[in-house]
């Protein structure tokens, strides 16, 4: 017959301690495309301003077929702010669509149209 140890924690199951959330990363990279009534009607530059005011680094671009695609880095919680305005635009733009996906950060300096 074996003794219990007095001090030993219960044997079996106990409660499960929840695992740690992995923290979010410090500097998100995002590529953005905009669809919509985005291009004549200074959405670039707005976008380049709204940038600048965040502190997000990157830069942002018409494309030949209408759209609007940039490239957004910078502190996660400014990148979310900035794509969130990339849903709206400056007050003459109509966002019909916005698609991102995250990418590698790769050290953007400042904030460029294109």
């Amino acid at each position: 017959m074996t003794s219990a140890d007095p001090g030993a924690a219960p044997a079996g199951p106990g409660p499960a301690s929840p695992s740690p959330e992995p923290a979010p990363p410090s500097t998100l990279r995002r590529r953005v495309r905009v669809s919509g009534r985005v291009q004549g009607v200074w959405f670039r530059d707005s976008a380049r301003r709204e940038a600048v005011r965040l502190g997000v680094a990157g830069w942002v671009r018409n494309r030949a077929d209408g759209t609007v695609e940039a490239v957004i880095e910078g502190p996660a919680r400014a990148v979310a702010e900035l794509t969130d305005w990339f849903r709206v635009g400056p007050p003459q733009a109509r966002v019909d669509a916005l698609e991102w996906r995250e990418e590698e950060p790769a050290g953007e300096e400042g904030f460029r149209v294109l």
